[in-house]
């Protein structure tokens, strides 16, 4: 008879996920904003904001927010592509997307160097540096459908913002039994890491940009690869 493999085992906490992937998909969307002339790499639909206000003011070029949501699905088909050949192996799903978005993280932070830098959202520098943080990003809204169901969503906050504020309330007034204030709280709990971090994140990423460009982006690519390593152990 086969061995049956042992159960993945996370060592850092679910707060420390949250925490950890809030701050990376704000960082890189704010760094990309600032430095793509407007591109959102995470929050890829707000692009579609944009390009329509572009073409009542004639302002700015369109083509790197076009391509952002093809680029942003075929990010999320081959995580999703990878994660069934991986459950099929008994591989480490959240820890091997992790890893590969670390790389793409890392290729964006390559392409930075290897090109110049961009002088309008439609010059090739900018739309090769904004795929591929679009691409690792894909990767990182695939991995909390995939392996991080049970977390709050990390790449917009306004759901959490808001459930956030719906308990306070109900906690404040009092609202409910005991069970469900117990809810309340736990929610609370729960999602308010991300959102300190999604604030801490979009402060780095403008600082970092101003201070050292796209090469900032070795942060969030660093710490998605340690998140990755914490997440790839066995009993």
């Amino acid at each position: 008879m086969s061995a049956v493999p042992a159960p993945s085992k996370t060592v850092v906490s679910t707060g420390v996920q949250s925490f950890a992937l809030s701050f990376i998909a704000a960082f890189v969307d704010t760094c990309g904003f600032v430095g793509l002339f407007g591109l959102f790499t995470a929050h890829v639909t707000g692009n579609f904001v944009l390009i329509g206000a572009q073409l009542i003011h004639h302002e700015g070029d369109v083509l790197g927010k076009l391509l952002s949501l093809p680029v942003f699905m075929l990010a999320v088909t081959c995580a999703v592509l990878l994660a069934h050949r991986l459950k099929q192996r008994s591989g480490n799903v959240l820890a091997t997307l992790l890893a590969v978005q670390a790389a793409w993280l890392g290729l964006t932070v390559l392409a930075s160097y290897l090109l110049p830098p961009p002088a309008s959202g439609g010059d090739t520098s900018a739309i090769l540096i904004g795929m591929a943080a679009v691409f690792a990003m894909g990767v990182q809204n695939a991995t909390m459908r995939i392996a991080l169901p049970a977390l709050p969503p990390t790449t917009v906050m306004t759901g959490n913002v808001t459930q956030v504020v719906i308990d306070a309330v109900g906690l404040l007034a009092g609202e409910g039994d005991e069970e469900a204030r117990k809810g309340m709280r736990a929610r609370l709990h729960k999602m308010w890491p991300g959102i300190a971090a999604f604030f801490l994140g979009a402060a780095g990423g403008a600082l970092g940009y101003l201070f050292f460009g796209f090469r900032s982006l070795a942060l969030p690519a660093i710490v998605c690869l340690a998140l990755a390593m914490t997440s790839g152990t066995r009993d």
